[in-house]
């Protein structure tokens, strides 16, 4: 096992990497280890693993932007602080030190001929972190492929260092269900033919991208990718995939594996407004946990309990409402409009573009209040 303590001094702010990403032999390290390391701060990420517990809030101060995955326990406990910032504003708060980070625990494959360790399944904000940090911890795992990221290390980087052979943590994953397939039916009518997309992950992206097979000229540029995009790249439906991580199966990681057709970037890029300025028929496509009758989006809150994140969605939306030939598109299913919603505004009505359920879609754009509820009400369950 690994002595965090060579590293970490009290008082130290942690931060590592989220969903496949996650170095969880050094997390698992850092929980057993906590009560020896004086405090410390923890940013977390989305987290699959659920390596960290409600109980290790005893010595360690827990933040995320999100409540993703194993991520909401802690959040329902109490004991997890949530920033509800963009994901464009991620990178540049690292940076700042408004999300600080002394020590940065890095999951990397194993390196290439030349000596380099890919960052695996991850660039996002651990591309900033990478420049600010005092010391970074690095877990080389041999089921992490060697994919083309922004950055590569060298063994020199590596202040401390552990091998490891363990499948990335995952998300719970299941085939698109006949709900998911019928939202994405209505949905395809609006990505037009050599668009730039932007999705999520889980079932509903992928039966969208199971429905692509007959565009043409089509481009990834997103935060996160999935399963989904192989057929699409290996069918050249996709030329290219510009993300921020992958989340998603063996297969998915199977490849990327030194696949230079998919690059994995930071979230300074990924994000930037001025980077998605220059995309045409830029196509978001991002879900909701509840849409109200004014076009309102939250994206965050269930049941009171925090789930979801402010994210990248914003980003995205605003992005394709200002692409020539983009288009914001919504997907949800019907039972997901409400009058009310009973959480926070993710993403404004100002913003609003297409919603799509399986009972239809819903043009919001250029329509008054009045004819966006009736347009919404038509769509969702009666």
């Amino acid at each position: 096992m690994v002595n965090l303590g060579s590293v970490v001094r009290p008082g130290d702010a942690l931060l590592w990497g989220q969903a496949c990403a996650e170095p969880q032999t050094l997390v698992e390290a850092l929980v057993s280890q906590r009560t020896s390391l004086g405090g410390v701060g923890c940013f977390l990420g989305s987290s699959y693993s659920g390596i960290v517990k409600p109980e290790h809030a005893d010595h360690l101060a827990l933040s995320s932007y999100c409540g993703i995955g194993t991520n909401r326990p802690l959040a329902d406990a109490g004991v997890l602080d949530i920033l509800p910032v963009p994901y464009s504003q991620l990178g540049p708060l690292i940076r700042d030190g408004k999300i600080r980070c002394d020590v940065l625990l890095i999951q990397v494959s194993p390196p290439n001929a030349r000596g380099e360790y890919s960052m695996g399944l991850a660039a996002d904000y651990l591309v900033p972190a990478l420049d600010v940090c005092r010391a970074i911890v690095a877990e080389v795992n041999d089921q992490v492929p060697w994919t083309h990221t922004e950055r590569v290390l060298t063994k020199g980087d590596f202040d401390l260092a552990l091998e490891s052979s363990r499948p990335p943590a995952a998300a719970p994953g299941r085939p698109p269900s006949e709900l998911d397939l019928a939202i994405a039916r209505n949905a395809l009518p609006f990505i037009p033919q050599g668009a730039v997309l932007e999705f999520g992950i889980g079932a509903l992206p992928d039966a969208l991208c199971s429905l692509l097979t007959r565009h043409e000229g089509l481009r990834v540029h997103s935060g996160t990718v999935g399963d989904g995009v192989i057929e699409l790249v290996r069918s050249n439906v996709v030329s290219r995939v510009d993300c921020a991580m992958l989340i998603g199966s063996p297969a998915l990681f199977a490849f990327a594996r030194e696949n230079d057709r998919v690059r994995l970037r930071s979230s300074e890029y990924t994000h930037d407004a001025r980077v998605l300025a220059r995309q045409e028929r830029f196509v978001a496509v991002n879900s909701a946990v509840e849409i109200d009758w004014t076009g309102q989006v939250n994206g965050e809150l269930a049941d009171a309990g925090y789930l979801g994140a402010v994210g990248g969605a914003l980003d995205f939306v605003r992005a394709a409402n200002t692409s020539h030939g983009g288009v914001s598109i919504v997907v949800a299913p019907a039972k997901r409009i409400v009058q009310r919603l009973s959480g926070p505004v993710s993403v404004p009505r100002s913003e609003a573009g297409i919603v799509v359920t399986e009972r239809g879609a819903a043009d919001l754009r250029g329509c008054s209040l009045k004819e966006r509820q009736r347009r919404l009400q038509a769509i969702a369950t009666p």
